[in-house]
């Protein structure tokens, strides 16, 4: 009930916050913007996404098989997008979808709970560790070219950014220092038997493991992800050349970094919060707002055809489920009966 009410509240604060820039902005140039999304253009957004999708299964893939768990793509990329629809349209539901990836992927292959979230951890430390070096490089360039964003959205990105630089910065000093981050967090949460809960302490070593830089999926991984963002770079290049303006690669750069700190708050799909960012960094930048809105909805509706997929996904999986449990009760309710007539 109370992640229900916690996702109700981001969903209406992101609506509020994109009605508001919409009225701001109008609806009519928004539309007339977002009409460029259309044919070969729209074509080329959906492939570059499709792009980012692939490079972040396939470094799934080789964190998995860095623990000797071979899965074929196809199931792997399946279980990826029922996260990411989770993910996408319910953040603020934390690890929801990564659990439930997990539990698709363990439907149908023989991998291990601790094996699944140790891998989802490793990939979601990964990712947001390239998200942070791009947010850092794309400020910098920003403040240099530009300056100082206003007070409201300083105190707001400025502070998010901040939580996740500091997780991030703790988990690899610990790293570094060999220390258990788990130990720690019993220590001062008053449990005195957390010697006995081997999973977790289990897990920890495997990712303290993987996190050494002469391991060499660790390099490779590091590399998918900067592939990664490079797709998404290109796509946010191409992207304001289709909306009738080209501001080179260091400012498609800048507008990237405030699509990943706008990610960061959980509000379903960055509603709102996208366009806020974006809008501050397109007038800054000597683009229309009007873009900047056409942008992040672009950008949007491309992930979100990725999203439905994932759901789509979940349902069939739901469903899959719930015959089998009905199957199940079917048998166990002919037994008794047989034995009963017996």
């Amino acid at each position: 009930m109370k992640k229900l009410f916690l996702f109700l509240i981001s969903l209406i604060i992101g609506i509020i916050l994109f009605v508001w820039i919409g009225k701001t902005i109008g609806w009519q140039e928004i539309k007339n913007a977002f009409l460029i999304f259309t044919g070969w253009n729209g074509m080329v957004i959906f492939i570059l996404t499709l792009l980012i999708m692939l490079f972040s299964a396939w470094r799934w893939q080789e964190i998995l098989k860095a623990q000797n768990v071979e899965i074929s793509f196809l199931e792997l990329f399946k279980a990826f997008l029922a996260g990411f629809g989770v993910m996408f349209l319910a953040p603020v539901l934390l690890w929801a979808g990564e659990i439930l990836r997990g539990y698709v992927l363990r439907r149908k292959n023989k991998v291990s709970w601790t094996q699944v979230m140790t891998s989802v951890f490793i990939d979601r430390i990964l990712e947001w560790t390239v998200n942070l070096i791009v947010i850092v490089l794309g400020s910098l360039y920003f403040l240099y070219k530009i300056g100082l964003p206003s007070k409201n959205l300083l105190i707001i990105f400025g502070g998010v950014f901040l939580i996740f630089f500091s997780v991030i910065s703790y988990f690899y000093f610990k790293v570094s220092k060999r220390e258990s981050i788990i130990r720690f967090i019993f220590k001062i949460s008053g449990f005195k038997d957390f010697d006995k809960r081997n999973f977790l302490l289990e897990a920890e070593k495997q990712i303290f493991n993987f996190f050494r830089w002469e391991n060499k999926k660790l390099q490779k991984t590091f590399n998918l992800s900067f592939l990664r963002s490079g797709a998404m770079l290109l796509r946010t290049y191409i992207l304001i050349i289709f909306l009738g303006k080209n501001i080179g690669l260091l400012s498609s750069l800048s507008v990237l970094g405030f699509t990943y700190l706008a990610a960061m708050i959980p509000i379903p799909a960055a509603l709102g919060s996208h366009e806020a960012i974006q809008t501050f960094a397109f007038d800054s930048l000597s683009l229309t707002i009007s873009s900047a809105a056409a942008f992040t909805m672009i950008i949007r509706a491309a992930e979100l055809l990725f999203a439905l997929a994932g759901l789509v996904i979940i349902f069939k999986v739901g469903v899959s489920f719930a015959k089998g449990m009905f199957f199940k009760k079917v048998e166990k309710l002919g037994k008794m009966i047989n034995e009963n007539d017996l």
